[in-house]
């Protein structure tokens, strides 16, 4: 007997699983979910085993938020980068768009999200206190808020300022190379970097 015309109540599983991953749909999650079903068993085997250590092994930078798989990731350990320049972004998808450029140097500051009351996301919701005390220990002299320019990047931009303008940093914005309202991941390598070189003081 057929399930939501799905021959197998396997299959129709293994196709809701599919289903829920962002942007696929449900042809493309029967199509992959058919592609796993040619394949040898060790092959499946070694692709859930993939996801299953990740999601329990992972670790996040206690430095900056960064996923690492030890106590700091490779961009806080790495001696050659300018640890006097933070850049601050929204998601750990944003710090790979940067690092894709090769423009930036510096390290950053995960968010993780950004201040949206509509979502039940404040500020005490997010690592800002952390950043702050990064700011104070004195090795700090530029912070880039590098987040969308949504209404809610923007507000977040502006909270980061006045939490950080009485201390000794200077603070800048990405150039807005990247539209209003862009997610930095969407933004081409050469638009963003272009955005990083050229970051101005952050106006409100």
């Amino acid at each position: 007997m057929f399930t939501k015309n799905y021959p197998s109540q396997l299959l129709e599983e293994a196709v809701e699983q599919f289903a829920s991953l962002p942007g696929i749909g449900r042809k493309s999650a029967l199509r992959l979910a058919l592609h796993i079903l040619k394949q040898p068993v060790e092959n499946v085997e070694r692709f859930s085993r993939a996801f299953t250590e990740l999601r329990r092994g992972v670790k996040y930078c206690k430095q900056c938020n960064m996923i690492t798989d030890g106590d700091y990731c490779p961009i806080c350990r790495d001696g050659k980068r300018d640890s006097s320049v933070i850049c601050v972004v929204e998601s750990i998808r944003d710090v790979l768009s940067i690092e894709n450029t090769g423009h930036y140097n510096g390290l950053y500051h995960v968010l993780g999200g950004i201040i949206s009351p509509i979502d039940g996301v404040g500020p005490s919701d997010l690592p800002i206190e952390q950043l702050i005390g990064r700011v104070k220990e004195g090795v700090v002299g530029e912070i880039i808020l590098a987040l969308s320019t949504s209404m809610e990047g923007e507000t977040t931009s502006f909270y980061l300022y006045k939490k950080l303008s009485g201390l000794n940093v200077r603070i800048t914005a990405i150039a807005r190379g990247v539209g209003f309202g862009d997610d930095l991941e969407y933004a081409d390598e050469l638009t963003l970097g272009k955005s990083i070189e050229n970051r101005q003081l952050f106006k409100y």
